[in-house]
């Protein structure tokens, strides 16, 4: 049961922009973070970043394009995708934890997980 709620994805020429967004109900949370996952490929990290602090942690495959942030105030957290490519296409998934964990921990650690949102990026 998805205790969180993605928005954002779609079609996206390559070289476009996308912006993603990720709210929900939770308790407290730690880390925030974007996953995503290919088709025949296991779900990998992406970006994370601290709920209290805002440090930020990325993936170096997309490191440079694209930029995490929260707003505590609305309770809510983003992914601002810059020149999207072809491998960038997956199901972009976000999630949180409830405990102190390093930035880039794997997915296993994370408590609370959206149901994904698709992104494709054409050619």
């Amino acid at each position: 049961q998805a205790q969180l709620e993605e928005a954002g994805g779609g079609l996206v020429q390559a070289g476009g922009s996308l912006r993603l967004s990720c709210s929900g109900r939770t308790g407290s949370v730690y880390i925030v973070g974007w996953f995503r996952q290919a088709p025949g490929k296991e779900r990998e990290f992406v970006a994370a970043i601290t709920w209290s602090g805002g440090n930020t942690y990325y993936a170096d495959s997309v490191k440079g394009r694209f930029t995490i942030s929260r707003d505590n105030a609305k309770n809510a957290m983003y992914l601002q995708m810059y020149r999207l490519r072809p491998e960038d296409t997956a199901i972009y998934y976000c999630a949180a934890t409830k405990t102190p964990i390093p930035l880039d921990a794997g997915a296993s650690t994370y408590h609370y997980w959206g149901q994904g949102t698709q992104i494709t990026i054409s050619s």
